[in-house]
């Protein structure tokens, strides 16, 4: 989604581990710049800035201007960041520019919608294998997600990339129509109590047979 997001950022005059912890440190990451033909550039921009952008409702997918010292501000995505692990903070990110006139390749997630009888009435388990897809198509109509609706799938059903609802006319899915997206399987979450023969004696407790963990 296209934002009126204007990000300022200077030039790295330095690389390494300990010029990047300096960096850090004063509140910025490490950026780098690529795409549009263009040599890749080395930036540092303020943290808060990219990571606000990346919590928003639009996330990565969003599309904002970044303005390298005085130059003419050019129309980016975060194509990819990097998040330390232990601290949950944001360490590095890569920016890719865009033409808005020309399509580009991005990934967008998934939601099901619906609550799907095999759930409701079935006890069984929605079971979404494919959380996020790749597509094409103009910067202007990048997707938030796309929808699927899993309502009428009983146990044992499941939807495709094929029953995935999106506009067809502007955007290009980039995977097998055939792929399955989501099903619903039977619960493992219930375990199975063997109740003693006739004649046995009940001196200790009926052994429970453990089924292995479900997926999460």
């Amino acid at each position: 989604m296209i934002t009126d997001i204007t990000i300022n950022a200077n030039v790295r005059d330095g690389i390494g581990k300990g010029f990047a912890r300096r960096l850090r440190a004063q509140g910025m990451i490490p950026v780098a710049v690529y795409g549009e033909g263009q040599d890749p550039v080395a930036i540092a921009v303020n943290a808060k800035e990219i990571a606000q952008i990346l919590r928003s409702e639009t996330g990565h997918n969003s599309i904002f201007n970044l303005v390298v010292g005085e130059g003419a501000p050019s129309t980016v995505i975060i194509k990819d960041w990097y998040v330390d692990p232990v601290k949950g903070k944001l360490l590095h990110a890569d920016l890719m520019r865009l033409s808005l006139t020309e399509t580009t390749r991005v990934k967008v997630s998934i939601e099901a919608i619906g609550e799907a009888i095999g759930v409701k009435m079935e006890s069984g388990i929605l079971d979404l294998s494919l959380r996020e897809i790749e597509i094409e198509c103009l910067p202007s109509d990048i997707p938030d997600h796309l929808q699927v609706d899993v309502s009428g799938l009983r146990l044992g059903d499941h939807v495709t990339v094929a029953d995935l609802v999106y506009d067809r006319t502007k955007v290009k899915v980039l995977v097998d129509e055939t792929q399955v997206v989501a099903g619903i399987l039977t619960s493992r979450l219930s375990e199975a109590v063997e109740a003693p023969a006739e004649g046995e004696t009940t001196g200790s407790e009926p052994e429970v047979i453990k089924k292995g963990k479900g997926e999460e």
